[in-house]
């Protein structure tokens, strides 16, 4: 059951996300020519900004999440609803505080949006945190959706918000150029989308509007708040190490190098998206396997999850590394090129990162907070204080090199290191043997993959469909020639071709080829 609700939901993800990138290139497209590279930049910067206050839900609602697991694997319906209150409540008062937050930074925007022929700026800037504020509201119901194994519906219903929203704010670019009210559409989805998605959570879960008759027990509510109190600090420093790079070179390079940035950050968090719609709907498989199995079965399960791991993260770490500068030529026009030495560190922080998803996963549904609750700060310290020294030598380069190191420095290590002690009883030994070699046979392979595309002499569109194609498919065969012999490779085939035999054509074929031997 676990497998098949993982298989839907990332079926349903993965559909949408092909869907919501086409409209994104349109989108960005449509943006840059209508309002060009200053608003792009402002579009940014503000994006980082509300992420950091969004650090007031810092944890919660992943602390409870936590929570819900085994009664929702238990169907205890008294304590999910208990859970449920708190997660509400919550929310609310989170809401409160980021508005609260938000309008606290009015005066000091001008410390940020520098020289620019930007207009408007202020009543952009709190269209933006409304639009942070609301989701607020409706949260709550919707993660009960993934804890339950159920993300394809909210996946499928954000299909159709993004479709009506894209099409929606491209019509408003192209005969309005007002980015205003390409910013107030944006909200009107939002809201009907939450509400939409509250009325089917409530259909499909009755009892959830049923009040709970006691309060939560002493254990649950005391563990609760331990991990509320480690996720804090590691959300705070999550946000130093990942969303302080827009306002550091916002503050000390340009706004329009923020917009630059940011196409490069779109392709890169397209594929990070991409990928997330298998991992984060496996991430909830996962959560119930830690809630009901042994720890040598995580484990195994744990192995298989790292291969893929490697192989969709290095997969498209190689790709992006050799398709993406000539795919923004092509697109944009090379003026919008960055320096190489800026692709080369952030396809290096894309893999690192990545890397440490499947170990991340066991680690967040284990209920491992408090352990490494002081570490996400420790690198948002290192992160900021190298970024802001390795910019004045380095330029743009500087700001995610300082983050590179303080990603090697920190939760490179001591992830796997509590995920193999406390969950898996293993030595750590075991982690970086794998760990090198998947990262030596990736090394290798972007040479090959970098070698055959070289052959590839033609120019435009062409030349990116056919570098895509010879780069995709040297990838796969070097990968299926190396790991065809191992467990792992052995237990994702027999899932992909248990999949085929589901499908309408696989049980078809099936019917066929057990006709022939009869």
């Amino acid at each position: 059951m676990r497998v098949k609700s993982s298989l839907i939901n990332i079926s349903a993800g993965l559909g949408n996300q092909l869907i919501i990138t086409a409209l994104s290139f349109i989108s960005r497209s449509v943006f840059i020519s209508t309002l060009g590279i200053e608003y792009l930049g402002v579009n940014g910067l503000f994006t980082s900004l509300l992420a950091m206050l969004s650090l007031a839900e810092a944890g919660i609602g992943s602390s409870i999440i936590y929570n819900l697991y085994k009664p929702v694997a238990e169907n205890d319906q008294e304590k999910i609803n208990r859970l449920m209150k708190l997660y509400r409540n919550a929310y609310l008062g989170i809401a409160l505080v980021v508005l609260l937050l938000g309008l606290t930074l009015l005066p000091f925007l001008d410390h940020f949006v520098k020289d620019t022929s930007v207009k408007d700026v202020y009543m952009i800037y709190l269209i933006f945190l409304f639009n942070t504020v609301i989701p607020y509201f409706f949260q709550y119901k919707q993660s009960f959706l993934n804890v339950s194994q159920k993300g394809y519906v909210v996946t499928s219903v954000y299909s159709v918000s993004q479709i009506v929203s894209t099409s929606l704010k491209i019509a408003v670019l192209t005969y309005t150029q007002n980015y205003i009210l390409y910013l107030v559409m944006d909200s009107i989805i939002t809201i009907t989308t939450s509400m939409i998605l509250n009325t089917i959570v409530n259909r499909m879960y009755p009892f959830l509007k049923n009040k709970p008759t006691g309060k939560l027990d002493a254990e649950t509510k005391a563990n609760l708040f331990k991990n509320i109190k480690a996720i804090v600090l590691q959300n705070i420093g999550a946000y130093f190490v990942l969303g302080a790079d827009s306002l550091i070179i916002s503050a000390f390079v340009s706004l329009a190098a923020v917009g630059l940035y940011s196409n490069y950050k779109m392709l890169i968090d397209i594929s990070r998206t991409f990928l997330n719609q298998i991992f984060n709907n496996m991430y909830h498989s996962v959560g119930n396997l830690v809630a009901k199995e042994s720890s040598a079965k995580v484990y195994q399960v744990y192995k298989v999850t790292m291969l893929m791991n490697f192989w969709l993260y290095s997969l498209f770490t190689i790709f992006l590394a050799i398709i993406i500068q000539p795919f923004i030529t092509v697109w944009l026009g090379s003026k919008f090129l960055m320096e190489g030495s800026v692709l080369f560190v952030l396809m290096l922080l894309f893999y690192e990162r990545g890397m440490r998803n499947s170990i991340t996963t066991v680690k967040t549904t284990a209920g491992i907070f408090y352990e490494d609750r002081f570490a996400p700060l420790c690198q948002a310290a290192v992160s900021v204080t190298l970024s802001l020294v390795l910019v004045h030598y380095m330029g743009i380069t500087g700001v995610f090199v300082g983050s590179l190191i303080s990603a090697l420095v920190v939760p490179y290590w001591l992830t796997p290191l509590l995920v193999y002690r406390k969950v898996f009883q293993q030595p750590l030994g075991h982690y970086f043997l794998r760990y090198g070699a998947y990262t030596a046979v990736g090394i290798g392979t972007y040479f090959a993959a970098q070698y055959m595309t070289g052959f590839i002499r033609m120019d435009g569109f062409f030349s990116i469909v056919w570098k895509s194609i010879v780069c995709l498919f040297v990838i796969n065969a070097v990968y299926i020639a190396v790991f065809y012999k191992s467990d792992e490779f052995k237990y994702i085939s027999r899932l992909i071709a248990a999949l085929i035999k589901k499908l309408p054509i696989g049980s078809k074929l099936s019917r066929k080829m057990e006709g022939v031997e009869q």
